[in-house]
């Protein structure tokens, strides 16, 4: 924003400092000369009366005002000066803080988000911008890195089907006698990956801009949807599915939190025991929220591989090989939709193999709209 030149705020605190020391100076000298009007007679008697042949009256408060007056105008003439020159000094330093947020708020704007500002000394409001700033910037920081590694990573992702496509049609065309149905197979499954994915990218995006409507849901409600859903996939897999819960009634993008559901439900029976897994889906109510917690049994998870299965494009060793390893955005997915409507994801390894997945969300009051 284009703005006028002002005042700077340095000048204005030393104008500001300056002109109280002179309001405070010339109240305690008018309190002083009050109480000298008032013990003070306006006459008094000579005790040598020769000194004043007239009548032997002296005029004390004419001549007290005589004293009195400029020594009074040269307090306010020293308070003046002192208060512009220690006022400047104190408003500079106490200003100090404010230029280093100031320089480092350019140097962010500029595109350097990897500066810091570490304001030392005791906790202070000026410390307290300084050290939010700082937390702003790390967090600015990180999701940028984030956003450039999704972005790349995506490119990479999307590039492959492209390619395998681009190789398939060149085939085709240097090779008239090639079957086509083969041909025309292989190429629906590659561009059914890359409509997948593009959809999957258009969800994460969606998500983030938090661009959809709130509504009440019951995650329960939820669950057992995606139950039915996924059921063929799960015997197919050989994995039992046991759901259980409460009603859990939060606010949020039916849709949305319906695609989360499904993906850690899909999650769990893919990457699972080869035969005779479980997945257990559970909905329970906390004081303030309320949890979705999906379980499954398979290969035992250590904390740090476990911690990387929520980054896009990112699949443990043993899951990137299976036949439906997806696109590699499922868990980036619910770990973006689960912010979106301000909840925490927690990823924790069971001792006995497989995953423990919990959402919780803010809850609200159970919906009786019909």
């Amino acid at each position: 924003m284009d703005r006028a030149p002002g005042v700077s705020v340095r000048l204005k605190l030393t104008l500001s400092y300056a002109g109280f020391l002179m309001v405070a100076g010339g109240l305690l000298l008018a309190a002083v000369w009050v109480f000298l009007l008032r013990y003070v007679p306006e006459r008094a008697m000579l005790i040598n009366p020769d000194d004043n042949p007239t009548n032997g009256v002296f005029p004390v408060r004419s001549a007290l005002l005589d004293v009195f007056a400029p020594r009074a105008a040269a307090v306010l003439a020293f308070l003046l000066v002192f208060g512009l020159v220690g006022g400047w000094i104190l408003a500079g330093r106490m200003l100090a803080p404010l230029t280093r947020i100031t320089d480092a708020t350019r140097m962010a704007t500029n595109g350097s988000l990897s500066h810091r500002i570490r304001l030392p000394g005791r906790k202070d409001e000026f410390r307290e911008l300084a050290d939010a700033f700082d937390t702003m910037l790390a967090r600015l920081e990180a999701h940028i890195a984030e956003q450039q590694r999704f972005a790349a990573n995506a490119s990479h992702e999307l590039r492959t089907p492209l390619a395998i496509s681009k190789t398939l049609l060149d085939v085709a065309r240097t090779d008239p006698n090639r079957d086509t149905g083969e041909l025309i197979d292989r190429l629906h499954a590659v561009n059914t990956r890359a409509i997948d994915l593009t959809e999957a990218l258009l969800l994460v995006s969606r998500a983030e801009r938090r661009s959809f409507t709130r509504e009440h849901v019951d995650l329960s409600l939820m669950a057992e949807e995606a139950t039915e859903t996924l059921l063929p996939l799960a015997e197919k897999h050989g994995v039992t599915i046991e759901t259980n819960g409460d009603i859990t009634p939060t606010t949020g993008s039916q849709a949305l939190l319906l695609q989360l559901t499904t993906n850690l439900l899909h999650n769990a029976i893919v990457h699972n025991l080869p035969e005779q897994g479980t997945v257990w889906v559970n909905t329970s109510v906390r004081p303030k929220t309320v949890v979705l917690t999906v379980e499954n049994t398979g290969e035992k998870l250590t904390p740090e591989l476990a911690a990387t299965l929520t980054e896009p494009f990112q699949r443990g060793t043993e899951r990137i090989h299976t036949d439906h390893a997806g696109v590699g955005l499922g868990l980036a997915i619910v770990t973006t939709i689960t912010h979106a409507h301000d909840g925490t994801l927690t990823l924790t390894p069971r001792s006995a193999g497989g995953l423990r997945i919990t959402v919780e969300l803010p809850a609200t009051a159970p919906h009786t709209g019909r």
